[in-house]
């Protein structure tokens, strides 16, 4: 299957680069660093990166110098669209199926150019795309991205010959992916990210970027929900629900609540730490678990989500789901049960 990849980029005029909506450090960092190898390494020229929804503040250092090749289909659909419409290769990163990429998804779908999918989630969709590069024994997308460049004759196998700013944006997404190597850890993560600092990825700058340069009013919402928000319950669920008004309050901005989920597993009793966060008629849902507690299966059976075993996120809709926001609590409590009572 590899032995296509190389043939795909060699013939395609203009190249698409896709992700899913409210992107991520791993969603940004892999996008962004196909974009700079496919420039660099493989002189191409027609090469954006599309994002359904804009990319978090934390990670805006990584578009600095490549700012003109990123769109933005919330801010600019017409563009956007018909930047895939014109293109003859498409390549989807860090997500498993056309219908988690927003209002990009039509466009997406009716394309007639090959498709490639680099993904380390599960039940990819792979009728949907000529090559399917899908691994969920991995910690990101970009540790995948890392594997499979290495196997294209433009690297010549080596993690020296990708550009500077790749090593830059994969180390991001492998490090945003894995909670700071604390999750979704595995023996390939760590070769992958010593080969990224022995090529020169600058690990200092980017911790700076992603975990040193928030704003106050982070940090004060988090003590908020931490003091008033958090429900410790007897089952070792732990939950929080942030609700509009709230987060307007505070001046929460995409991407600075990142983490808040998994604070509540530091407590010996919690097994599940559930987080809502209110927009317009729905809540996102982001839900961590420890070993032997699958929030996968719970974001997939209960919140119209899924991702990994330990990791996952979804959405919970009103009046669909629930009749108002004022009942996400209860449900919460009453749909998470079944699979806190897992061994």
């Amino acid at each position: 299957m590899e032995d296509r990849f190389p043939e795909f980029i060699i013939r395609a005029r203009q190249i698409a680069l896709v992700t899913h909506t409210h992107p991520d450090g791993d969603a940004v960092g892999s996008t962004l660093a196909l974009l700079s190898f496919l420039e660099e390494n493989c002189g191409k020229r027609a090469v954006k990166v599309l994002y359904p929804t804009p990319w978090p503040d934390p990670v805006d250092f990584l578009f600095d110098g490549v700012r003109d090749r990123a769109l933005v289909w919330e801010k600019d659909p017409h563009e956007t669209t018909r930047w895939i419409a014109g293109s003859d290769l498409i390549i989807a990163l860090d997500f498993n199926a056309f219908n988690r990429a927003g209002g990009m998804e039509e466009a997406l779908r009716a394309s007639a150019a090959e498709k490639v999918l680099v993904d380390h989630h599960l039940n990819p969709d792979r009728e949907a795309f000529s090559l399917c590069f899908s691994r969920t024994e991995i910690s990101s997308a970009s540790e995948l991205l890392f594997q499979l460049l290495l196997t294209l004759p433009q690297s010549g196998g080596l993690a020296r010959n990708l550009p500077r700013r790749s090593l830059d944006a994969l180390m991001t997404g492998i490090t945003t992916d894995t909670n700071n190597f604390a999750n979704s850890v595995y023996p390939s993560t760590l070769e992958a990210t010593s080969e990224l600092l022995a090529a020169g990825a600058d690990r200092e700058t980017i911790l700076e970027h992603l975990y040193h340069s928030f704003r106050e009013n982070r940090l004060r919402l988090i003590g908020h929900m931490l003091d008033k928000k958090l429900v410790l319950l007897p089952n070792g669920l732990a939950y929080m629900v942030l609700d509009a008004q709230t987060a307007a309050d505070f001046d929460i901005r995409e991407g600075e609540l990142e983490g808040l989920v998994n604070i509540p597993l530091s407590l010996a009793q919690v097994r599940m730490s559930v987080f809502l966060r209110q927009e317009g008629d729905l809540f996102r849902v982001s839900i961590r678990t420890k070993r032997g507690c699958s929030a996968n299966r719970c974001a997939m059976e209960q919140f119209h989500g899924g991702g990994h075993e330990q990791a996952a996120g979804g959405k919970l809709f009103f009046p669909a789901d629930i009749p108002t926001p004022a009942d996400a609590a209860a449900y919460i409590e009453t749909h998470t049960k079944p699979y806190l009572n897992e061994d």
